[in-house]
């Protein structure tokens, strides 16, 4: 079996870095001359001088509060698509967020993800990420067709339909979140409906955390995790050797100062900053809001590229709970409804294996009603959550208004 996608993987980094960023420049200047916002937004800068990390550091990271800004005041896409009108398929994430698919085989660059998991051409491969409204199942979906792997696209929930899939077309892999995996194996060993065709699997969408990888491997599962987002597709992805997330090829990884456009030196926890120039939607600088940081070295697999820690949490304290983000905002709605509180802080752990979320509310005794409190979390969240009451200034003055203390896997260089 062929341990690696293709020879860009094995690379000397250095010829790696001179060629992402030769065609860098003139990308850079393709984009300005196709789409008005990435026009306007590089008036005054070189573009001509952009052709090393440094000098890709002095132009403005965009994130995603602007990016609906801009969405709202010139949609769909905010005038940074270079073929608003040319796109396979339309998408929204919360937010809102607007995304295109531009055509093109295996647009979101997943293969390569999935290639490392184990997945191969004539594999049968059940998707369990959703296809409704938003990319996540299209973007694993186009890597396998991309690879030649045949498709279930089942998307999340229906355990029971599910089970009947996995009989009927004995799926060696899946793809989907790490929760929902588990879900699928619980419900196959309370049936007995056999399952033991699935045995390695690739996941993302929410923390896979150790216990979580000992148990599917106990199971006879092989679980590794990819780094995706709906604007940017597959950004990196772990291989056999787990030592961190390797960055996809053709894809410019940053790691800055939370809330700042500032380069941090590696190892380093910081913002994830993301450069991809694909020709009909390219993202420049783009900041996920996730943390990381840049691992020292190269994995012992024999890839090359830039390996970072995975997702450390959010440098704007939104936080992913069961698949579905949190967001500060959302707290404070919450908030707004019941004028009897005061400080709001959203706690969020795991225990038995499931993430929990317990908000604690700062009262003075106002005739506020916990119950009430847990159904407005749950109506603006989409969450279900316990809710606290806690006396008047209880709770710390440091600012955070989420508060993930979830231990996450972090790789060993």
């Amino acid at each position: 079996m062929t341990e690696f996608f293709d020879g860009l993987e094995t690379r000397d980094p250095q010829e790696r870095e001179a060629h992402l960023f030769a065609d860098l420049s003139p990308a850079l200047q393709a984009a300005c001359d196709a789409a008005p916002a990435w026009r306007e937004r590089f008036a005054g800068h070189d573009l001509t001088a952009i052709d090393n990390r440094k000098a890709l550091s002095a132009l403005p990271v965009l994130r995603k509060p602007e990016l609906m800004r801009r969405q709202s005041e010139n949609p769909p896409f905010g005038g940074f698509a270079t073929r608003p009108q040319m796109q396979a398929r339309l998408f929204s994430s919360p937010g809102p967020v607007f995304e295109p698919e531009g055509h093109g085989e295996d647009w979101y660059s997943a293969a390569r993800a999935l290639f490392a998991a184990g997945i191969r051409r004539g594999d049968v491969v059940l998707n369990c990420f959703s296809y409704n409204m938003t990319p996540g199942g299209f973007i694993l979906d186009s890597g396998c067709r991309a690879l030649g792997a045949a498709v279930i696209p089942a998307g999340p929930g229906n355990t029971e339909g599910q089970l009947a899939l996995i009989a009927q077309y004995r799926p060696c892999a899946y793809v989907g979140t790490p929760d929902f995996l588990k879900i699928i194996l619980d419900k196959a060993d309370e049936t007995g409906v056999e399952i033991t065709a699935i045995d390695r699997a690739l996941v993302s969408g929410g923390a896979l955390f150790p216990a979580m990888r000992k148990d599917y491997a106990d199971r006879g599962v092989d679980v590794l995790q990819c780094y995706a987002t709906a604007d940017l597709g597959v950004i990196a992805y772990e291989s056999s050797a787990q030592e961190g997330m390797i960055v996809n090829e053709h894809v410019i990884v940053e790691i800055v100062r939370p809330g700042t456009d500032e380069p941090l030196p590696d190892g380093e926890v910081g913002e994830v900053v993301v450069t991809v120039m694909r020709p009909d939607y390219p993202l420049i600088r783009f900041g996920t809001g996730d943390l990381s940081a840049v691992l020292e070295g190269t994995s012992q697999c024999g890839r090359t590229n830039m390996r970072i820690k995975g997702w450390l949490g959010r440098a704007d304290q939104r936080t992913k709970v069961k698949g579905m983000f949190v967001d500060p905002e959302q707290i404070a709605a919450v908030g707004a409804r019941h004028p009897g509180l005061k400080r709001l802080r959203l706690e969020v752990s795991r225990q038995d294996g499931k993430d929990v979320m317990t908000l604690k509310a700062e009262t003075a005794g106002d005739g506020e009603d916990e119950t009430a409190v847990a159904e407005t979390l749950h109506a603006v969240t989409k969450l279900h959550g316990a809710v606290s009451f806690v006396s008047a200034d209880s709770l710390p003055n440091d600012g955070k208004v989420i508060d993930d203390t979830r231990e996450y896997e972090v790789a060993e260089s």
